[in-house]
Protein backbone atom coordinates (compact mmCIF):
# COMPACT_ATOMS: atom_id res chain seq x y z
CA UNK A 1 0.00 0.00 0.00
CA UNK A 2 1.41 3.07 -0.80
CA UNK A 3 1.14 5.69 2.18
CA UNK A 4 0.21 9.44 1.17
CA UNK A 5 0.19 12.83 2.62
CA UNK A 6 -3.01 13.76 4.53
CA UNK A 7 -4.29 17.09 6.00
CA UNK A 8 -5.13 17.79 9.43
CA UNK A 9 -5.06 20.62 11.94
CA UNK A 10 -2.32 21.67 14.14
CA UNK A 11 -1.42 24.50 16.73
CA UNK A 12 1.75 26.20 14.86
CA UNK A 13 4.00 28.51 16.18
CA UNK A 14 5.23 31.04 13.66
CA UNK A 15 7.27 33.82 16.12
CA UNK A 16 7.78 33.47 19.46
CA UNK A 17 5.98 36.09 21.82
CA UNK A 18 2.71 35.74 19.57
CA UNK A 19 -0.30 33.14 19.69
CA UNK A 20 -0.07 30.17 18.29
CA UNK A 21 -1.90 29.85 14.65
CA UNK A 22 -4.82 27.09 13.93
CA UNK A 23 -4.69 25.74 10.67
CA UNK A 24 -4.90 22.98 8.54
CA UNK A 25 -1.17 21.45 7.61
CA UNK A 26 0.32 18.97 5.68
CA UNK A 27 1.32 15.78 6.91
CA UNK A 28 3.43 13.48 4.90
CA UNK A 29 3.80 10.15 5.11
CA UNK A 30 5.84 8.25 7.50
CA UNK A 31 9.45 6.75 5.53
CA UNK A 32 11.30 4.04 6.41
CA UNK A 33 11.41 3.39 10.75
CA UNK A 34 8.43 6.14 11.13
CA UNK A 35 4.88 6.35 12.02
CA UNK A 36 2.51 8.24 11.75
CA UNK A 37 -0.17 8.80 15.24
CA UNK A 38 -3.53 10.39 15.41
CA UNK A 39 -3.00 12.01 18.26
CA UNK A 40 -5.82 12.02 21.55
CA UNK A 41 -4.52 13.90 24.08
CA UNK A 42 -1.83 16.30 24.49
CA UNK A 43 0.02 18.13 27.70
CA UNK A 44 -0.06 21.48 28.43
CA UNK A 45 3.56 22.23 29.76
CA UNK A 46 5.94 24.79 30.69
CA UNK A 47 8.81 23.16 28.44
CA UNK A 48 6.60 24.70 25.48
CA UNK A 49 5.83 27.53 26.62
CA UNK A 50 9.42 28.04 27.52
CA UNK A 51 9.76 27.91 22.97
CA UNK A 52 6.49 30.39 23.00
CA UNK A 53 7.58 33.10 24.62
CA UNK A 54 11.32 32.87 23.05
CA UNK A 55 12.69 31.86 26.47
CA UNK A 56 13.79 28.90 24.73
CA UNK A 57 14.93 29.31 20.57
CA UNK A 58 13.39 27.12 18.51
CA UNK A 59 13.93 27.36 14.68
CA UNK A 60 10.25 28.99 13.32
CA UNK A 61 7.79 28.01 12.17
CA UNK A 62 7.38 24.94 14.52
CA UNK A 63 4.63 23.03 16.08
CA UNK A 64 4.95 22.20 19.56
CA UNK A 65 3.96 19.43 21.91
CA UNK A 66 5.85 17.16 23.44
CA UNK A 67 3.40 15.22 25.74
CA UNK A 68 0.75 12.84 24.63
CA UNK A 69 -1.42 9.72 23.83
CA UNK A 70 -2.34 8.39 20.40
CA UNK A 71 -3.14 5.72 18.10
CA UNK A 72 -1.01 4.83 14.97
CA UNK A 73 -2.49 4.97 12.29
CA UNK A 74 0.31 4.25 9.45
CA UNK A 75 3.56 2.61 9.54
CA UNK A 76 6.48 3.34 7.42
CA UNK A 77 9.24 0.25 5.83
CA UNK A 78 10.76 -1.66 8.45
CA UNK A 79 8.68 -0.80 11.55
CA UNK A 80 8.25 -3.53 13.46
CA UNK A 81 7.48 -2.71 17.27
CA UNK A 82 3.91 -1.17 16.30
CA UNK A 83 1.18 -1.57 13.68
CA UNK A 84 -1.50 0.47 12.81
CA UNK A 85 -3.90 0.62 16.07
CA UNK A 86 -1.55 0.26 18.48
CA UNK A 87 -1.90 2.81 21.34
CA UNK A 88 1.00 4.38 22.65
CA UNK A 89 2.70 7.25 24.19
CA UNK A 90 5.11 9.77 22.66
CA UNK A 91 8.87 9.76 23.63
CA UNK A 92 10.01 13.37 23.44
CA UNK A 93 13.64 12.31 23.77
CA UNK A 94 13.51 9.32 21.22
CA UNK A 95 16.93 7.16 21.52
CA UNK A 96 18.82 4.64 19.00
CA UNK A 97 19.60 2.13 21.66
CA UNK A 98 23.15 1.77 20.47
CA UNK A 99 25.16 5.13 21.56
CA UNK A 100 26.91 4.80 24.97
CA UNK A 101 24.34 7.09 26.45
CA UNK A 102 21.25 4.53 25.49
CA UNK A 103 23.96 1.31 26.79
CA UNK A 104 24.56 2.89 29.85
CA UNK A 105 20.99 3.28 30.64
CA UNK A 106 20.51 7.02 30.38
CA UNK A 107 18.41 7.19 26.66
CA UNK A 108 17.87 10.66 27.60
CA UNK A 109 21.18 11.85 26.92
CA UNK A 110 20.85 10.47 23.85
CA UNK A 111 22.47 12.11 20.49
CA UNK A 112 19.55 11.53 17.70
CA UNK A 113 17.02 12.81 20.26
CA UNK A 114 19.47 16.05 21.32
CA UNK A 115 19.73 16.66 17.46
CA UNK A 116 15.91 16.34 16.85
CA UNK A 117 15.21 18.65 19.44
CA UNK A 118 17.72 21.28 18.45
CA UNK A 119 16.98 21.25 14.85
CA UNK A 120 13.20 20.89 14.91
CA UNK A 121 14.29 18.09 12.10
CA UNK A 122 13.37 14.34 11.62
CA UNK A 123 17.24 11.70 11.81
CA UNK A 124 17.20 12.14 7.62
CA UNK A 125 17.29 15.71 8.48
CA UNK A 126 13.96 16.71 6.95
CA UNK A 127 10.61 17.93 7.93
CA UNK A 128 7.01 15.85 7.86
CA UNK A 129 4.87 19.07 8.23
CA UNK A 130 4.23 21.56 5.18
CA UNK A 131 1.63 24.69 5.97
CA UNK A 132 -0.74 25.61 2.87
CA UNK A 133 2.22 28.11 1.00
CA UNK A 134 4.33 24.45 0.89
CA UNK A 135 6.90 26.23 3.22
CA UNK A 136 8.06 23.19 5.86
CA UNK A 137 7.02 23.25 9.17
CA UNK A 138 9.63 22.14 12.20
CA UNK A 139 9.13 19.23 14.64
CA UNK A 140 9.33 19.83 18.35
CA UNK A 141 11.32 16.90 20.64
CA UNK A 142 10.56 14.89 17.40
CA UNK A 143 6.93 14.33 18.23
CA UNK A 144 5.09 17.59 18.12
CA UNK A 145 1.97 16.33 19.86
CA UNK A 146 0.30 19.67 18.93
CA UNK A 147 -0.44 18.45 15.36
CA UNK A 148 -3.93 16.19 15.40
CA UNK A 149 -1.93 13.58 13.31
CA UNK A 150 1.69 13.70 13.88
CA UNK A 151 4.87 11.40 11.82
CA UNK A 152 7.82 10.67 14.25
CA UNK A 153 10.51 7.99 14.41
CA UNK A 154 9.26 4.66 15.58
CA UNK A 155 11.70 4.90 18.38
CA UNK A 156 9.84 7.66 19.58
CA UNK A 157 6.47 5.69 20.37
CA UNK A 158 6.16 3.12 23.27
CA UNK A 159 2.95 1.06 23.09
CA UNK A 160 0.20 0.83 25.57
CA UNK A 161 -2.49 -1.35 26.79
CA UNK A 162 -5.52 -0.39 25.04
CA UNK A 163 -7.92 0.04 27.55
CA UNK A 164 -5.79 2.46 29.36
CA UNK A 165 -7.51 6.06 28.80
CA UNK A 166 -5.62 8.46 26.79
CA UNK A 167 -5.93 11.60 29.32
CA UNK A 168 -3.56 9.43 31.80
CA UNK A 169 -1.39 8.24 29.83
CA UNK A 170 -0.51 11.79 28.34
CA UNK A 171 -0.23 12.50 31.82
CA UNK A 172 2.26 10.17 32.42
CA UNK A 173 4.30 10.87 29.19
CA UNK A 174 6.47 13.78 30.45
CA UNK A 175 5.40 15.32 33.77
CA UNK A 176 4.91 12.09 35.93
CA UNK A 177 7.97 10.56 34.49
CA UNK A 178 9.92 13.39 34.82
CA UNK A 179 8.92 14.07 38.46
CA UNK A 180 8.36 10.89 40.00
CA UNK A 181 12.16 9.65 37.86
CA UNK A 182 13.43 13.02 39.78
CA UNK A 183 12.72 11.20 43.21
CA UNK A 184 12.72 7.73 42.53
CA UNK A 185 16.07 7.27 39.92
CA UNK A 186 17.99 10.95 40.12
CA UNK A 187 18.25 11.41 43.45
CA UNK A 188 17.31 7.69 44.76
CA UNK A 189 15.20 9.10 48.35
CA UNK A 190 15.72 7.08 51.44
CA UNK A 191 13.17 5.57 52.99
CA UNK A 192 13.04 7.78 56.21
CA UNK A 193 14.97 11.19 54.65
CA UNK A 194 13.61 15.10 54.44
CA UNK A 195 12.36 16.35 51.25
CA UNK A 196 11.51 19.65 50.06
CA UNK A 197 10.30 20.56 46.91
CA UNK A 198 10.69 24.08 45.21
CA UNK A 199 7.73 24.50 42.63
CA UNK A 200 4.55 22.64 42.87
CA UNK A 201 2.97 22.85 39.65
CA UNK A 202 2.76 19.48 37.18
CA UNK A 203 6.71 18.40 37.42
CA UNK A 204 6.82 19.23 41.78
CA UNK A 205 3.88 17.36 42.49
CA UNK A 206 5.40 14.42 40.69
CA UNK A 207 8.04 14.82 42.57
CA UNK A 208 6.19 14.55 45.55
CA UNK A 209 4.16 11.41 44.85
CA UNK A 210 8.07 9.96 43.88
CA UNK A 211 9.13 11.20 47.24
CA UNK A 212 5.95 9.16 48.95
CA UNK A 213 6.45 6.65 47.32
CA UNK A 214 10.17 6.09 48.62
CA UNK A 215 8.71 6.55 52.37
CA UNK A 216 10.51 9.84 52.84
CA UNK A 217 9.23 11.13 56.29
CA UNK A 218 8.79 14.13 55.59
CA UNK A 219 7.92 15.93 51.94
CA UNK A 220 7.90 20.02 52.49
CA UNK A 221 6.15 21.46 49.58
CA UNK A 222 7.42 25.52 48.77
CA UNK A 223 5.65 27.51 46.38
CA UNK A 224 4.62 31.25 45.98
CA UNK A 225 1.08 30.32 45.59
CA UNK A 226 -0.59 29.81 48.82
CA UNK A 227 -4.08 28.36 46.83
CA UNK A 228 -1.96 25.41 46.02
CA UNK A 229 -1.43 23.91 49.88
CA UNK A 230 -4.76 21.79 49.59
CA UNK A 231 -3.20 20.15 46.11
CA UNK A 232 0.21 19.69 47.59
CA UNK A 233 -1.38 17.65 50.56
CA UNK A 234 -3.43 15.26 48.60
CA UNK A 235 -0.67 14.55 46.47
CA UNK A 236 1.95 13.56 49.32
CA UNK A 237 3.32 16.89 51.32
CA UNK A 238 3.59 16.90 55.20
CA UNK A 239 3.76 20.40 54.92
CA UNK A 240 3.55 23.54 52.68
CA UNK A 241 5.68 26.67 52.69
CA UNK A 242 4.51 30.12 51.23
CA UNK A 243 7.48 31.00 49.99
CA UNK A 244 5.82 34.70 49.00
CA UNK A 245 5.42 35.28 53.23
CA UNK A 246 8.39 33.66 54.22
CA UNK A 247 12.15 33.22 53.64
CA UNK A 248 11.89 29.57 52.61
CA UNK A 249 15.41 28.58 53.32
CA UNK A 250 14.73 29.22 56.61
CA UNK A 251 11.25 27.87 56.97
CA UNK A 252 12.92 24.57 55.39
CA UNK A 253 15.22 24.22 58.21
CA UNK A 254 13.37 24.87 60.77
CA UNK A 255 11.04 21.93 60.09
CA UNK A 256 14.69 19.64 60.12
CA UNK A 257 15.90 20.84 63.24
CA UNK A 258 17.93 23.34 61.73
CA UNK A 259 20.05 20.83 59.45
CA UNK A 260 18.07 21.32 56.42
CA UNK A 261 16.58 18.93 54.02
CA UNK A 262 18.47 15.52 52.86
CA UNK A 263 17.23 16.09 49.23
CA UNK A 264 15.86 19.44 47.76
CA UNK A 265 14.57 19.94 44.15
CA UNK A 266 13.55 22.55 41.98
CA UNK A 267 11.18 22.56 39.63
CA UNK A 268 10.81 25.82 38.27
CA UNK A 269 13.71 26.72 36.50
CA UNK A 270 14.55 30.25 37.79
CA UNK A 271 17.78 30.79 39.29
CA UNK A 272 16.52 32.13 42.73
CA UNK A 273 14.70 28.92 43.76
CA UNK A 274 17.73 27.24 42.72
CA UNK A 275 19.79 29.04 45.06
CA UNK A 276 17.62 28.37 47.73
CA UNK A 277 17.02 24.59 47.27
CA UNK A 278 20.86 24.33 47.47
CA UNK A 279 20.93 26.84 50.36
CA UNK A 280 18.36 24.64 52.14
CA UNK A 281 20.08 21.04 51.28
CA UNK A 282 21.69 19.84 54.32
CA UNK A 283 25.13 18.70 55.04
CA UNK A 284 25.88 15.61 52.37
CA UNK A 285 22.40 15.66 50.73
CA UNK A 286 21.54 16.52 47.63
CA UNK A 287 19.67 19.00 45.40
CA UNK A 288 18.32 18.13 42.06
CA UNK A 289 17.48 20.53 39.37
CA UNK A 290 14.07 19.21 37.04
CA UNK A 291 12.93 22.56 36.06
CA UNK A 292 14.05 23.98 32.66
CA UNK A 293 15.44 27.61 32.51
CA UNK A 294 15.71 30.24 30.24
CA UNK A 295 19.06 29.63 28.05
CA UNK A 296 21.11 32.42 29.52
CA UNK A 297 19.84 32.11 32.95
CA UNK A 298 22.47 31.45 35.48
CA UNK A 299 22.36 30.74 39.17
CA UNK A 300 25.16 31.89 42.20
CA UNK A 301 26.04 28.63 44.33
CA UNK A 302 28.24 28.36 47.02
CA UNK A 303 30.87 26.53 45.79
CA UNK A 304 32.63 26.01 49.30
CA UNK A 305 29.31 24.37 50.29
CA UNK A 306 30.35 21.29 47.71
CA UNK A 307 33.39 20.73 49.51
CA UNK A 308 32.99 21.27 52.88
CA UNK A 309 29.40 20.43 53.35
CA UNK A 310 30.20 17.57 50.99
CA UNK A 311 26.46 18.71 48.85
CA UNK A 312 25.59 17.03 45.77
CA UNK A 313 24.31 19.04 42.66
CA UNK A 314 22.90 17.70 39.77
CA UNK A 315 20.35 17.90 37.05
CA UNK A 316 17.77 15.32 35.78
CA UNK A 317 16.25 15.25 31.73
CA UNK A 318 12.88 13.23 31.66
CA UNK A 319 13.56 11.91 35.41
CA UNK A 320 16.62 9.88 34.72
CA UNK A 321 14.75 7.15 33.84
CA UNK A 322 14.25 4.60 30.70
CA UNK A 323 11.35 5.57 29.06
CA UNK A 324 10.56 2.68 27.23
CA UNK A 325 10.66 0.70 30.50
CA UNK A 326 9.24 3.17 33.00
CA UNK A 327 6.17 4.46 31.42
CA UNK A 328 4.70 0.80 31.32
CA UNK A 329 5.73 0.83 34.96
CA UNK A 330 4.25 4.12 35.72
CA UNK A 331 1.02 2.73 34.27
CA UNK A 332 1.43 -0.54 36.46
CA UNK A 333 1.59 1.52 39.89
CA UNK A 334 -2.03 3.82 38.54
CA UNK A 335 -3.54 0.23 38.27
CA UNK A 336 -2.06 -1.11 41.59
CA UNK A 337 -3.03 2.04 43.49
CA UNK A 338 0.34 3.69 44.15
CA UNK A 339 0.12 6.43 41.52
CA UNK A 340 -2.46 9.36 41.14
CA UNK A 341 -3.62 10.65 38.04
CA UNK A 342 -7.15 11.96 37.74
CA UNK A 343 -5.90 14.41 41.17
CA UNK A 344 -3.52 15.54 38.69
CA UNK A 345 -5.73 16.98 35.62
CA UNK A 346 -7.14 20.27 36.55
CA UNK A 347 -8.75 21.09 33.02
CA UNK A 348 -8.86 19.83 29.58
CA UNK A 349 -9.26 21.95 26.17
CA UNK A 350 -9.68 21.61 22.54
CA UNK A 351 -7.21 22.49 20.12
CA UNK A 352 -9.04 25.65 19.07
CA UNK A 353 -8.45 26.91 22.64
CA UNK A 354 -4.90 25.81 22.68
CA UNK A 355 -3.82 29.97 23.60
CA UNK A 356 -6.60 29.96 26.18
CA UNK A 357 -4.70 26.69 27.71
CA UNK A 358 -1.48 28.32 28.32
CA UNK A 359 -3.13 31.62 29.28
CA UNK A 360 -4.03 29.19 32.32
CA UNK A 361 -0.78 27.90 32.95
CA UNK A 362 0.42 31.35 32.76
CA UNK A 363 -1.68 31.91 35.36
CA UNK A 364 -0.69 29.14 38.17
CA UNK A 365 -4.39 28.00 37.79
CA UNK A 366 -3.40 24.37 36.74
CA UNK A 367 -1.77 21.12 38.29
CA UNK A 368 -2.10 19.81 35.09
CA UNK A 369 -4.13 20.85 31.65
CA UNK A 370 -4.34 18.65 28.53
CA UNK A 371 -5.25 19.26 25.04
CA UNK A 372 -7.77 16.57 23.89
CA UNK A 373 -9.51 15.04 20.98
Amino acid sequence: MSLQSVFAPAAVLYEAGKPLVIEEVEVRPPQAGEVRVRMKAAGVCHSDLHVMTGDLRMPEPIILGHEGAGIVEDVGPGVTTVRPGDHVIPIWRASCGRCEYCMAGKPALCDMGTAMRFTGLMPDGETRFRNAKGDSIRHYAGVSTFASLSTMPEAAVVPIPKDFPFYKAALIGCGVITGVGAAVYAAQVKPGSTVAVWGCGGIGLNIIQGARRMAARRVIAVDTLARKEAKVRELGATDFIDASQTDPVEAVKALTEGKGADYTFEAIGLPRPIEQAFDATRKGGTCVIAGISRGDARAAINVNQLVYAEKTLKGTLYGSARPRVDLLNLIAMHEAGDLMLDELLTRTWPLTEINEAYDALKNGELARGLIVW
